[in-house]
Formats: structure tokens, sequence, C-alpha cells
């Protein structure tokens, strides 16, 4: 029920349901260049058209509604939240932005302000939807399918729907929310009304082994309760199968943990301690500063590196590779467990990701040069695997040495800092690599960096949607790499 007040509104405009935004969009286009207030409507969600009418001014001719793009996108999203009061909000934004076109970009404007927070209830409450839900197997043959319940905070299920078919699509099945349902046959999707938790079934054969996987996956020693449950908020236990195991896990999480951690490898696997020991056994003492000239030379030097702890327990240096006049230098964070045996660079999972988008890119490998922050493997033991660990400040500022000789000797128009220990490296200074992403930076030398993400990021992404959208931007950080490199 809209309040009172609003009933003396000069119109009066009904929308079809709670995500009518085509609706909506076509009543505040046609209200808005009839100049119409926001302050002179009132907005109504009725889906009998005897409920509420609908009584707009005409479409007047040779007049075009000009909005900043970026604000449908907004707009789209915020129009899930379960506010009453955002078509009347979202309208008044339109209003502004026809007088304020850069509105969007005041962060400290309240409306602005309140757009973001509602659009990130919306992204967040729909994680959560794609974190939570469980399906229930009912019938069996030609009359299985699997059925869920969950309990959005907002309008969100039709907004998701495609989610769940791109990753079930081989099944049919139901999602019921109190708000709406989404049903799969396997060909086609559709939206109905809401359900009661009744509706769906209370549980199926499987949830006993799927308890069991919890169980047996979960980890003692990253457990941090305040975080879970920030993630995993409670109000979604009683619909998880794994959740009544929760309290007993967090109960014994000290006591498993220090078991764990007592089997624990304090040292790597035999094949690595073998190729290790080979190559140590050939090294020869770090050459002075200025006695390499070439980038081969400096290669060779940098293979008895001992400027900071790490060498001891790597395989061997892992030095930059390219051509040695590139007009661009990447500079990522440390080589990884394959890089560490292979002696080369961007080798390894995320070096496979970051050939294929340079390649989608337009840019050749063979042209540029690709090195690291820090020349040697830091990990942690984990029975016969080596756990990636992030190098310290120390760790970096050691390595910095061998990064200024490499620049000194390639001389390069433009660096590509890959990630923030790259950032740190090349600048000297640590700095927000998601705010400061995709700009350019000019040191005092007068070097351009530009900063990104390191492509192991996009590795670490699990939603299939969620990392595909950031392979596309870090696709667009490349296409600017070769425009900047062709500048």
């Amino acid at each position: 029920m809209q309040p009172a007040e609003l009933d003396l509104a000069r119109y009066s405009v009904r929308l079809d349901s709670q995500t009518d935004f085509s609706g909506w969009r076509d009543a505040a286009r046609r209200l808005a260049l009839n100049e119409v207030k926001p302050e002179d409507i009132s907005w109504h969600v009725a889906p009998d058209p005897d409920g509420c009418q609908t009584d707009l001014p005409a479409m007047p001719g040779g007049v075009q509604l000009l909005v900043p793009r970026e604000f449908i996108e907004h707009a789209e999203t915020a129009f899930c939240h379960s506010d009453p009061g955002r078509f009347a909000f979202l309208y008044r934004l339109l209003w502004r932005l026809r007088r304020e076109p850069k509105l969007l970009a005041i962060a400290s404007d309240p409306d602005t302000r309140r757009l973001e927070a509602m659009e990130k209830a919306v992204r967040r409450d729909s994680h959560k939807m794609h974190a939570f839900v469980r399906f229930r197997k009912i019938g069996d043959g030609d009359e299985e399918r699997y059925v869920a319940w969950f309990e959005p905070d907002h309008f969100i299920v039709e907004r998701n729907a495609d989610f769940f078919v791109r990753r079930f699509t081989g099944m049919r099945w139901t999602i019921l929310t109190p708000y709406a349902s989404a049903d799969w046959n396997g060909e086609r999707l559709a939206i109905g009304p809401g359900a009661a938790k009744g509706d769906a079934p209370a549980g199926d054969d499987t949830e006993a082994l799927w308890r069991t996987y919890f169980e047996n996956i979960f980890n003692p020693a990253r457990l941090k309760v305040k975080a879970m449950q920030k993630e995993m908020p409670k109000k979604y236990w009683r619909n998880l199968p794994e959740a009544s195991l929760i309290p007993d896990l967090i109960a014994g999480a000290d006591k498993a943990a220090t078991a764990m951690i007592a089997k624990m490898p304090t040292t790597p696997a035999p094949h690595h301690a073998k190729v290790q020991a080979k190559h140590w056994s050939k090294a020869t003492e770090p050459a002075e500063p200025d006695a390499a000239r070439t980038i081969p030379k400096l290669r060779e030097a940098a293979k008895g590196c001992r400027r900071c702890p790490l060498w001891r327990d790597a395989t061997q240096t892992v030095f930059g590779e390219g051509p040695d006049d590139a007009r661009v230098i990447f500079v990522g964070e440390q080589p990884g467990d394959q890089e560490d045996l292979a002696g080369k660079p961007f080798v390894g999972p995320a070096g496979n990701v970051f050939d294929a988008i340079l390649d989608d890119a337009g840019v050749d490998r063979q042209k540029v040069y690709v090195t690291n922050a820090v020349k040697h493997f830091k990990f942690e033991p984990r029975g016969k695997r080596r756990i990636h660990s992030k190098p310290n400040a120390g760790e970096v500022q050691a390595c910095r040495w061998w990064i200024d000789r490499e620049f000194e000797l390639i001389k390069p128009d433009l660096a590509v800092a890959l990630g923030a220990t790259a950032a740190l490296s090349l600048l000297g200074k640590a700095i927000p690599v998601t705010k400061m992403r995709g700009q350019v930076i000019e040191r005092e030398d007068g070097l351009r960096v530009f900063v990104t993400i390191h492509p192991s990021f996009i590795l670490r992404i699990h939603e299939s949607a969620e990392k595909e959208a950031e392979r596309e931007r870090f696709l667009k950080d490349m296409r600017e790499v070769k425009r900047l490199m062709a500048a």
C-alpha cells in the first residue's frame, strides 16, 4: 500500500508486478518528457488492471530522453530491491539526471549513495541465492525433478533464474520462494507466483552423503566464525542440510586444527627436493651489481641470488623472459609451482590464461617481456603440494635490484603491474588495485605503469558467470595495453 498522500498525485501509474521494469521504464520516459515532477506521481503494483488504472500523458513528438547510459544498468538492478519506495526513488533520480548529468559520479550525494546501497544489497542477495539453494529430489524416472525452497530478501528470482538454467540445464527443477517461483522443464523456463515452504520437500536420500562430504572438506585451521556467519547468515541454515553439523564442527575446530598441523610436512615433496638439490649444486655466487650488461648475463647472475631467504626452499631462480628491446614489460607477483620447476615465468595455469587473453587482445607474447616482482617461489607445504604464499614487503624490496636492472637494460615504454605485489615493486608503495585498475601512473623517471589484476585472480573465481565477466574485464585491460603500446 502506498502512503495516503500519494493518492492526491496527478498521475497514478500501475505496474504489473514488483519486477515490471519495462512498464516502469515506459511510464517514466513518458512522464519525464512531459516534465511531470516526481511529487506528482504515485506508483502502484496492481496485476489486476481494474485495481489501479494508469492514465499517462501523450508522448510528445520530436523530443528525446537523454540520460547517462549506465543509469539504466543501475536502475535495473536497484529495481529488484524490496524497498516499496524504489519506483518513486528511481524516477526522482531520472528527473535529477536530466538536470545534473554527472550526478552518478558524485559519491557524496544521498541519492547516489542510496542507489549504490540498493544495488549492493541486490547483488549480495543474488550471491546468497547462488550459494545456498539446495535442491531435493522428488519422483523417479520420467517423474523425476528437483525442488528447492529459498527465502530471498529482494525480488531476485527472475534476475537469477538464467544462472540456474545454465548450471542445471540437464535436469528438471523448480525453485520456490515467497515472492515468485522459477520452473525449468529441460526446455522452457517459466516464472510463476510465490509459494509456501510447505510446498517444498523437507529432504531426500542424498542429504546424508552431502553431510558426509561437507564434514570431510571442513578445514578447522581456516575457521573464522564471524566471517563464516557473515557469508552464511543463520537465516539460511534452516534450509541447508549441512548446517546441522556446524555447531559441532566449530566446537571441535581447535582440537582438529592442532591434530592437522601436527601431521603437516616441514619439507617439500621428494621430487621437488631432488630438483632443488640438482639446481643449487651448480649455482654460483651472485654477481656484482654492475657486472651484468645484458639480459642473458643478468639472468645468469640471478641463478645464484641470495638476496632474501626464499632461495633456500625454492627449486631455482625464475628470471624474466622475452626480447631485450621489448616496448612493454609485464610484471607479475612471483613464480608458482610449475614455474619454479620449469625455471620460466607464466607457464602454469595463470600463464595459460594470460597467454590466451593476450592472444584475444592482439598482443604478441613473443614481443613482450614478462617477469615477476619476486624471483623465487614462496610457498607452504601441504602434503605433496606446495601452496602459494604471498611475498612480504621485505622480500619484494630485496628483489627490486633485479627488476630495476631489467628495466635499465630493456628500457621499455610501458610497464604493466599485474596485481598488488607488482604495483608495490614498480611504484614503491602499496596501492588499491581494484580502485586504480585501468589507470596509468607515471613514475618520476617517466616510466608509465598500467595497473590491473593478476590473471590468477580469474582462476580463483568459482562461479562461471563471474569468472567470464572478470575475464572480459581483463581482456579489456589488455586491449588498452595494446593501444598504449602503439601510442
